[in-house]
């Protein structure tokens, strides 16, 4: 397969075209992709919703995933649209971290620790016509999945509480339809909560603006949790 045109670029990679079926992640900064592949190989065989893995051409380096190209809306362009609700999408991103937690860790001697992925997301979610597919797993480690809940409601959160983002009102209504769903998963304990503020804090990727609103986002999920 011959690497085609750029699809798009994210915050840490850009997606070329290969061919119909197919599509190159690559990124930007080089880093190794191979952790990234052995967790979706792994997740893939229990039958979670990851995009299958393709042939890596010849011309690929470390940095290079070859993955499924999927076809259809994210979720954030779906509750952008109006053709999902946020208590739908709310459904929906309780249960993929549900059915993501029923998977035991690969790597992990603790028998409670579960892959997470700690970037799910609505823009981390393609809506196929197969169901929903979960994307973006560079950051996936393995701990309790409190943790897990914790940083998918602290990136909710961190948009609800920006007063500028037009974005602001629909990630507090799915925030509002979330943490009920994750309260009868478990919760999110302080303890949990105050490693994603930390993990969220590191993440180089954020931009200044973004870091700002950690601590006032943290404060709402508590409120709202307790």
């Amino acid at each position: 397969m011959r690497i085609g045109h750029l699809l798009g670029t994210g915050r840490s990679a850009d997606v070329y075209a290969m061919d119909e079926a197919w599509v190159l992640r690559r990124y930007r900064d080089s880093s190794d992709a191979r952790p990234e592949l052995a967790v979706m190989s792994y997740l893939s065989a229990f039958g979670y919703p990851v995009p299958r893995l393709g042939p890596s051409p010849a011309a690929a380096t470390p940095s290079d995933l070859v993955l499924q190209r999927l076809t259809g809306p994210t979720m954030l362009e779906s509750l952008l649209s109006g053709a999902v609700t946020g208590d739908e999408g709310a459904a929906i991103l309780a249960g993929l971290l549900t059915d993501l937690h029923t998977i035991p860790a690969r790597l992990s001697p603790e028998p409670a620790d579960r892959i997470l992925h700690l970037d799910l997301h609505p823009d981390n979610v393609m809506l196929t016509s197969d169901g929903p597919v979960v994307i973006d797993w560079r950051t996936a480690a393995e701990g309790p999945p409190a943790l897990d809940r914790a940083m998918s409601s602290l990136i909710l959160a961190q948009v609800a509480v920006d007063r500028t983002s037009p974005l602001a009102t629909g990630a507090r209504a799915l925030l509002t339809a979330l943490l009920p769903r994750l309260a009868d998963q478990g919760g999110i304990p302080d303890t949990q909560l105050a490693q994603a503020v930390c993990r969220r804090a590191a993440d180089s990727n954020l931009t200044q603006d973004e870091r700002e609103f950690i601590d006032e986002a943290a404060d709402l999920i508590s409120e709202w949790a307790g």
